[in-house]
């Protein structure tokens, strides 16, 4: 268990890493002014249409590092930041968020995917824990408790599967903005290499959340599987 224990640490280590990496590049770019002076919800209205989504709203949220696309309300949700910001950071940011609308415009199957397990998941994640501690205490007393323990570990790996099919989600919407934000020349060459940076260091937190989550599994799966009752 010591390596186990290692590893922990290291992703831990890792994780705050990247996120204080991800501050640092964010705070960076957001004083790259962008030469066309549009700003983060000028830039998604356009690559919205560009891209000949009409049914899609762009707005504003409170909050930091709130920026997501609702495919229910079908609705492209901007952190103030950078729905009024004009600079590379917000341009980044907007643009990978329409490229999840873009995505389900065009029913990317990584998108759909997630989608369908949205449900599942948000169950998995509020019940898996409590599920394996109750199980690994009754294996002690009763017969089943180590099927109750092996099904908060089969809950919680619902939770990891997501994290995993998370990543090409992100990774392709930035892509996809990236591929925009050039071929429509809206950026500068400077802007454009700034907004590649903040959104390769975004993509790397949910790759280290993912990695974070399967090390996680892992000690459940050996918890609840090594205290089995022959």
């Amino acid at each position: 268990m010591g390596s186990y224990y290692l590893l922990i640490i290291l992703i831990s280590l890792a994780s705050m890493w990247v996120s204080n990496t991800l501050r640092r590049k964010f705070k960076t770019y957001s004083q790259l002014k962008l030469r066309n002076g549009m700003s983060g919800k000028e830039i998604a209205e356009k690559m919205l249409l560009d891209h000949g989504i009409r049914d899609v709203k762009v707005i504003s949220v409170q909050g930091l590092l709130t920026d997501h696309y609702n495919p229910q309300k079908k609705t492209v949700n901007l952190s103030d930041n950078v729905y009024n910001g004009r600079n590379a950071s917000a341009a980044a940011v907007a643009a990978h968020e329409c490229g999840h609308a873009v995505q389900h415009a065009q029913s990317y199957q990584w998108l759909q995917l997630r989608s369908s397990l949205v449900p599942i998941v948000g169950i998995a994640s509020n019940l898996s824990m409590i599920i394996i501690i109750a199980g690994l205490v009754l294996i002690q007393i009763i017969p089943f408790g180590f099927e109750i323990a092996a099904a908060g570990v089969c809950l919680f790996a619902m939770g990891t599967l997501f994290s995993f099919i998370t990543l090409p989600v992100e990774y392709d919407a930035s892509n996809r903005a990236l591929d925009w934000l050039q071929r429509k020349n809206m950026l500068s060459r400077e802007e454009l290499d700034g907004a590649h940076d903040a959104l390769k260091w975004a993509a790397r937190t949910y790759v280290v959340a993912a990695l974070s989550s399967l090390a996680t599994l892992a000690y459940f799966a050996i918890q609840v599987f090594g205290n089995r009752r022959n």
